[in-house]
């Protein structure tokens, strides 16, 4: 069995990579994970490892060539490839390589050798690794033009539309709606000769409750249906309402925070939580299979306990994975420095009703500290880096991070694209905007990907100051502590004088891998510097 390796892609505007060593040549054994070639984009110098042990059998170009990303670069017979039991794969299939959804449109699409093109389940973000098929928007053998919509996917992060890389015709459909499908899995193929010989519907994976459910919507309520009054219902919801006995009048009756108003995970959990009698009723109505009986105990409160045990929701848990190998990959270090940001305070006070009347929002102390990391950063700009192997990846833009809490609780990073290009009020109506869709889950990929360094008001919630977690791959995580008034020491006349001014407390956490001491506390106190020169006669909002 062959398997095909493509030019991967470095970043969001990298579009082709320069062949600069073949570390092996045709005939070669190779084992999974062994590097293969050597190659270079405008960005990064990188090796690339083999996806599975075999033999080298055809090298498609030479060294200096300038090779498209998503173009085939070296075909290896594959010794041990395994297949996915639910989409087989033809020989030459290649290992698809996760683009984002935005991004599937431009990127060249693998072949299966029969004119086929494959699509995969776009990642979504960098600590998002699987996806559920929402809603096919098209059907097996339905002509689809390039870019036109084949299905709506969910994360615990986004909702969005899947478009067809290609023209032709749909060949095979590899995921029921209401599948969670990993990033980068084969959902769907696009015949591109414009002809199926032999459609391809996706198995039938009913979820292991259904034969529990089936009774439970015919006896209390009647099916869920997908579509209710003009609001698209997800299988997962479905689902849901049908084991826990929410009715469609119920739901249709439940306010939505999901994408153009549609009800989610959480807002079901919400109603149920105020309704408070949702798992008695499914218990009594209808015995559950060991796996829902299971997630209905863990669920309700520990009989004649006080504790309750609360499963992580797939958000938490990936939060939970991303913080964690963070803390495995990089050498946290933090520094603080105290600020003293009275000017700020006084110009916001002064400025804030006349702000809030033209801009549409209210002027919070965040922008000013977005802007500052900013002209810290530019003063500094070698805390603007992140690490790929063996080498340090200097962007030459600040892509800024914002760390925004949901309302279930959870977070989410945001990324203001060109940051030290804005002022204090452009940072304000970026943030403002990205922090609405944020909370509505209206952000797209391209809104939580790619920055560079973060900031976390952690005085937001009373906090002094934080030790906060570095966003990987970043190396820098800014925290913003609460303002107070404290007396300070300050000089007047030549004397020391106690005086009361507005202070807080700014830390930066970085990669000690990358990053020193010295650097850090120099950028740290450049940032400071941008805080404290604010006041009504330097700053214009």
């Amino acid at each position: 069995m062959s398997v095909e390796v493509v030019m991967p892609k470095m970043g969001e505007s990298i579009q082709e990579g320069t062949i600069l060593r073949w570390v092996k040549k045709v005939g070669d054994k190779v084992e999974r994970d062994e590097v293969i070639v050597e190659i270079s984009t405008d960005k990064v110098d990188t090796e690339v490892p083999s996806p599975s042990a075999g033999v080298i059998s055809q090298i498609l170009f030479a060294e200096g060539d300038v090779v498209e990303v998503g173009k085939v670069i070296v075909v290896l017979n594959g010794e041990s490839v395994s297949v996915p039991a639910t989409a087989p794969v033809p020989a030459t299939a290649p290992v698809p390589v996760p683009v984002p959804a935005t991004a599937l449109a431009n990127a060249p699409a693998p072949l299966t050798g029969a004119g086929d093109v494959e699509v995969v389940m776009p990642k979504m973000g960098e600590s998002i690794q699987e996806g559920t098929v929402l809603r096919w928007v098209k059907k097996l053998g339905d002509k689809v033009e390039r870019d036109e919509v084949l299905l709506e996917i969910s994360t615990d992060k986004v909702d969005t539309e899947v478009p067809s890389p290609t023209a032709g015709v749909l060949s095979a459909v590899l995921a029921n709606e209401g599948d969670v499908v990993e990033v980068g899995k084969v959902v769907a193929r696009i015949a591109v000769s414009g002809t199926v010989s032999a459609p391809v519907s996706a198995p039938v994976s009913a979820p292991v409750s259904a034969p529990a459910q089936a009774p439970l919507q015919a006896t209390v309520h009647g099916a869920v249906p997908r579509q209710s009054g003009g609001r698209f219902y997800s299988p997962l919801v479905r689902s849901i309402s049908a084991s826990e006995n929410i009715s469609v009048g119920e739901l249709d009756a439940i306010t939505g925070t999901g994408l153009e108003g549609r009800v989610t995970k959480t807002d079901v959990q919400a109603f149920l939580a105020k309704r408070g009698n949702g798992h008695v009723a499914a218990l009594a109505i209808a015995p559950a299979p060991a796996a829902t009986a299971l997630a209905l105990v863990l669920n309700a409160p520990m009989a004649g306990g006080e504790s309750e045990i609360i499963p992580m929701d797939r958000m938490r848990q990936l939060i939970s994975e991303h913080m964690t190998r963070s803390k495995q990959t990089s050498a946290h270090v933090t520094s603080v420095a105290e600020v003293d940001v009275t000017g700020i305070v006084k110009l916001r006070e002064k400025y804030k009703d006349s702000f809030q009347k033209r801009e549409g929002f209210k002027l919070t102390y965040n922008p000013f500290f977005g802007w500052a990391v900013c002209e810290g950063v530019k003063a500094y700009p070698r805390i603007n880096v992140s690490v790929d192997g063996k080498n340090i990846i200097q962007h030459k833009r600040v892509h800024l991070g914002m760390a925004t809490a949901l309302p279930d609780g959870n977070l989410i990073v945001p990324v203001i694209k060109n940051a030290d290009t804005l002022n204090i009020t452009g940072v304000g109506r970026v943030m403002n905007d990205l922090a609405l869709r944020a909370r509505s889950k209206k952000l797209t990929p391209d809104d939580i990907s790619g920055g560079t360094i973060t900031v976390t008001n952690v005085g937001s919630f009373g906090s002094l100051f934080g030790t906060p977690v570095i966003n990987q791959p970043q190396t820098a995580i800014i925290g913003i502590g609460a303002i107070q008034k404290r007396p300070v020491v300050r000089e007047l006349d030549g004397e020391d004088v106690i005086v009361i001014r507005s202070m807080v407390y700014l830390s930066i956490t970085y990669d000690h891998r990358v990053i020193d001491g010295a650097l850090a506390t120099q950028a740290l106190a450049a940032m400071s510097r941008a805080l404290e020169s604010v006041n009504e006669s330097t700053v214009t909002l």
